[in-house]
């Protein structure tokens, strides 16, 4: 991996190692949920890519943005088709439900079944909590520099993926 020198102040090693460390820390924390993410699969019985969806589908919810088959394919990064048969497995699971709440009829809103948010409750809620506690000890001002942070973050991963990697890499 590249070091961090360009981004990390100008102010030598110090501030490089630092770069160095946290973003360690935070691939450290990807992969932390990636494995959160796998063994709620196995409890439930599901492949990894399942669970994964279902996530993205409880969590959509919860955000009050109910996902369409479009943009879960996007979220999973799943071709149309390979989605729909991931649908079809979650839907005769009982996991989700598929339901028509637009005014155009051809949208079709994923929706979690009503026992599965009980179970990922369960399985989510002491990552949860232990969150909010760590998250406890830091000002409301600090979270907020915090959010800025991750915010430029993903902005930089998202347009990078966009532009210089559309194509699955950089552009040698």
């Amino acid at each position: 991996m590249a070091n961090a020198d360009a981004g990390a102040g100008g102010n030598g090693g110090g501030d490089a190692t630092r770069v160095d460390h946290l973003m360690d820390g935070l691939r450290a924390f990807g992969a932390n949920y990636t494995e959160f993410t796998r063994r709620f699969a196995t409890w439930l019985g599901l492949h990894s890519t399942d669970a994964a969806a279902l996530v993205e589908i409880l969590y959509a919810e919860d955000q009050g943005t109910p996902l369409s088959p479009a943009r879960l394919s996007e979220r999973v990064s799943l071709s149309s088709g390979a989605t729909a048969i991931l649908l079809k497995r979650l839907e005769q699971a009982g996991h989700i439900v598929r339901t028509r709440e637009s005014t155009d009829r051809r949208v079709v809103t994923l929706r979690s079944s009503p026992g599965i948010r009980p179970r990922a409750e369960a399985f989510f809620g002491p990552y949860a909590e232990r969150m909010a506690e760590a998250m406890s000890a830091y000002s409301p001002q600090e979270i907020q520099r915090f959010e800025d942070f991750i915010g430029r973050l993903r902005s930089t991963m998202d347009t990078l993926l966009a532009n210089e990697y559309r194509d699955g890499g950089p552009a040698v």
